[in-house]
């Protein structure tokens, strides 16, 4: 039987209240393997960042069930769901979301130092991550003086260092040039090939949806069948 590694049934998102409701996800369902690499398409103000919020525990869900390796993340407390999250999640973003004022190694290592991981070991495993992504050479370099692509892979290191259940990636590959976002986006497929890791791509990016398993594609917070 394969293993789901995300679980959502009827999950809605409603901003809002009274008259001013405005309903963002509406009863979705949807279940991930481990080792699915799934892209969510759909046209801005569809909903995908806000499934990607919800289903990842940033944000609450108004109704329904969201499941991580069977725990509920909405039957948490705001800092136990906060901890668990670093655990057990990795996040790619489009604007990289790297700290300025540290080094390439620093940034990558920064989720392992939050958890409580050694100093020593938290250095060790960045600097084999990324190395094996190719910027063994750029380790105490700071996100000014690396390239865009060079970005996004300490970006996915920084995801991909605590070997999370799952990264959500939130278009990965918006803020580069063709070439930079054909690499990258071979490096996703590599690594969830590489390691069996899970990822969820969110993007509007045809070229990207192709390298991914299955592609869901949402209009006005539901699935499009």
């Amino acid at each position: 039987m394969p293993e789901i590694v995300v679980a959502g049934q009827g999950v809605w998102k409603i901003y809002g209240s009274g008259e001013t409701e405005v309903p963002a996800l509406k009863g979705l369902d949807i279940g991930i393997q481990r080792g699915e690499m799934v892209a969510i398409m759909g046209a801005s103000g569809c909903g995908k960042t806000t499934f990607l919020n919800c289903f990842s525990g940033l944000d609450e869900v108004t109704r329904g069930t969201v499941t991580l390796e069977g725990t509920d993340l909405h039957s948490m407390s705001d800092n136990q769901r906060s901890d668990f999250r670093s655990r057990r999640t990795g996040f790619v973003f489009q604007s990289y979301n790297l700290l300025p004022v540290l080094s390439a190694i620093e940034n990558v290592e920064m989720p392992l130092l939050i958890a409580r991981v050694p100093a020593k070991e938290a250095r060790e495993k960045a600097r084999a991550i990324l190395t094996e992504l190719g910027l063994g050479d750029r380790l105490d370099r700071r996100p000014a003086e690396l390239s865009g692509g060079q970005q996004q892979r300490v970006s996915l290191a920084r995801a991909l260092v605590a070997k999370p259940a799952i990264v959500w990636a939130d278009e990965p590959t918006g803020n580069l040039d063709e070439e930079g976002s054909r690499q990258v986006t071979s490096l996703l497929r590599q690594l969830n090939k590489q390691y069996n890791q899970t990822i969820v791509v969110v993007t509007h990016d045809p070229d990207v949806a192709k390298y991914c398993d299955r592609t869901l594609h949402m209009r006005d917070g539901k699935w499009v069948v």
